[in-house]
């Protein structure tokens, strides 16, 4: 049984968020920094502990990314190499579903442009 995961349109953008769930909290984050990067502006965004801030940023980052490949390179910085082993592990989670869904759009619509 396939684990239910979302794809929805945050801002004219779609965002590919690799779980069931969103909450509202997260869904305003993405938002905040989804307009940051459209204003090529800084950006500080807080979030309390346990709330999904990682995979937000990650789900945001790397689809903003796909739709604006010249924007170049993620940097992420942290404090502990444990802390940036979490962070690749949600990583490979959010591309891994992302390229799912782009390859299953693939071979499910012969009108798909990649």
């Amino acid at each position: 049984l396939k684990e239910r995961t979302m794809r929805f349109w945050l801002d004219g953008l779609e965002v590919f968020f690799p779980y069931p769930h969103i909450y509202p909290e997260q869904y305003a984050y993405m938002l905040s920094l989804k307009r940051s990067l459209d204003a090529k502006g800084p950006c500080v965004l807080e979030m309390p502990s346990g709330t999904g801030k990682t995979v937000s940023l990650l789900s945001l980052i790397t689809s903003y990314q796909l739709a604006h490949p010249e924007i170049g390179k993620l940097i992420y910085c942290s404090r502990t190499v444990g802390e940036i082993d979490k962070v690749v592990e949600e990583l490979r989670k959010v591309i891994k579903y992302r390229n799912s869904e782009l390859a299953s759009d693939k071979n499910n619509s012969p009108l798909y442009v990649p």
